[in-house]
């Protein structure tokens, strides 16, 4: 079992270009849906669309095996951050997302990240009414 929205999950997040992406992340797209911010851990990666966040949990020793888990922006009942402080040595942010099922994603976004950026964002695609 991959990633699960019933219970509690945590991210150690460092930025990649979008073209970085797992490729099979693209064939889940719908029409109109464009990445907006992409990051990973090791392996793993999490991928914010412009419809929702899609998590990738790479399996096995190969890496072939992947778990693919998606939340739509509606299921986010609300979100929290942690910016870096004033010239810290290393500029770490944190974010919580908390979703309608009462449980919440934690990312810890490592070094250089427009943490406000994906903030904007976040509250764009979550306020939109359909």
């Amino acid at each position: 079992m991959g990633i699960s929205f019933d219970t509690d999950i945590n991210f150690d997040l460092t930025p990649i270009d979008p073209t970085s992406v797992n490729k099979n992340i693209y064939a889940l797209l719908i029409d109109g849906e464009q990445i907006v911010d992409a990051f990973k851990t090791v392996r793993d990666q999490v991928v914010f669309t412009n419809k929702r966040v899609i998590f990738v949990d790479v399996k096995g020793i190969t890496g072939k095996k992947q778990f693919f888990t998606n939340m739509p922006y509606k299921m986010i009942q609300y979100y929290d951050v942690q910016t870096p402080g004033f010239a810290e040595i290393i500029s770490d942010s944190e974010m919580d997302l908390h979703f309608a099922n009462g449980h919440t994603a934690h990312f810890e976004f490592k070094g250089k990240c427009k943490i406000l950026d994906i903030c904007k964002n976040l509250s764009k695609y979550c306020l939109e009414i359909d």
